[in-house]
């Protein structure tokens, strides 16, 4: 079965007005942000659907250069051409990338390193739910390499890039399932048992821990981190079959809009409100206190250590480039 690139829907609000350059005005500021957003390097995982096409949308319409990472070449580039078109806007690239395979990061990293001098945003947004336990090309359970250690790897390799932007944000695309969620560093890879939803929200609980503990390192370098909760969006997300597929049928009508999903998401991204605030974590645009175990230095700590043996990372001394 093939992973889910099912981007959370994130998208922008409100229509452009004017010549192809839409000014658009975030909610809770005066100050159109198109000026501001014109030469800001933008990119965006999982953009060819929900949350990320949604996001990637709104970047471009706000003016920013908008990179879109997509799975599949053939839907990335439908998704491109009617972001380009609805935006008004023809700086929206693409490019692909398997974010469950650590050799196509990697391959995608020395690609944006050719193309882009800085960039100030980097919003992780690729993400799956597997009915199955499946294993990634690096013999990983799938779940966890694509949703926790994709972020882990691309963020890394891009750090340098950002702190040249700076100042510039990361903006992780967490879930609230992660409060009842738990790391089970025993079993990390779901060898002896797997649960489809427990091996999710274990990587959106991991998507905060990493955001907590990457602000602790960013401190000082004019790049910031934080991490968001979209709501409970209506996308493909789960459409790999199972009980999950079966509950979004029935909750679909109750569900958020990608435009709804993607208002914070846009908001971490581009809103002066939140010029360098870091080591956060938003729902519906306001800071609110993660889980406990997201909470927990030591638990961070080893979920970095045993991210950077998964990745081959460790051992790097503090500011040394990683490997790409």
């Amino acid at each position: 079965m093939p992973v889910n690139e099912p981007g959370h829907p994130l998208s922008s609000a409100g229509e452009g007005r004017g010549e192809g350059r839409p000014q658009e005005t975030v909610r809770g500021q005066d100050a159109p942000l198109t000026e501001t957003m014109r030469d800001r390097v933008c990119l965006v995982t999982g953009a060819n659907s929900g949350i990320g096409r949604a996001t990637a949308l709104a970047l471009a319409q706000l003016g920013a250069s908008a990179v879109m990472v997509c799975r599949d070449r053939e839907r990335g580039a439908a998704a491109q051409a009617e972001i380009q078109s609805d935006s008004g806007s023809s700086r929206v690239d693409l490019l692909i990338a398997d974010l469950s395979s650590q050799s196509s990061i990697r391959a995608l990293s020395r690609e944006i390193h050719a193309r882009y001098g800085h960039l100030n945003v980097l919003i992780n947004n690729a993400g799956g739910y597997l009915s199955k336990r499946e294993a990634s090309a690096d013999g990983l359970e799938t779940t966890f390499a694509l949703n926790h250690l994709g972020y882990f790897l691309l963020t890394s390799l891009l750090l340098d890039l950002l702190r040249t932007g700076a100042p510039s944000r990361i903006v992780n695309v967490s879930s609230g399932s992660h409060v009842n969620a738990h790391i089970d560093f025993d079993d990390l890879q779901a060898e002896h048992s797997y649960h489809a939803w427990r091996a999710y929200g274990q990587s959106k609980l991991a998507n905060v821990l990493f955001t907590y503990a990457l602000a602790r390192r960013l401190g000082g370098t004019g790049v910031t981190a934080n991490a968001v909760h979209p709501g409970v969006v209506a996308t493909n997300f789960g459409r790999s079959g199972g009980f999950m597929r079966f509950g979004l049928r029935i909750a679909g009508r109750f569900m958020l809009t990608p435009e709804e999903g993607a208002d914070t998401v846009v908001w971490l991204a581009t809103s002066g409100e939140v010029e360098g605030v870091t080591g956060k974590y938003y729902v519906k645009r306001k800071a609110v206190r993660s889980s406990p175990e997201s909470r927990d230095q030591a638990v961070q700590e080893r979920l970095w250590r045993v991210s950077e043996e998964l990745t081959g990372l460790a051992g790097l001394a503090a500011g040394e480039p990683p490997p790409v």
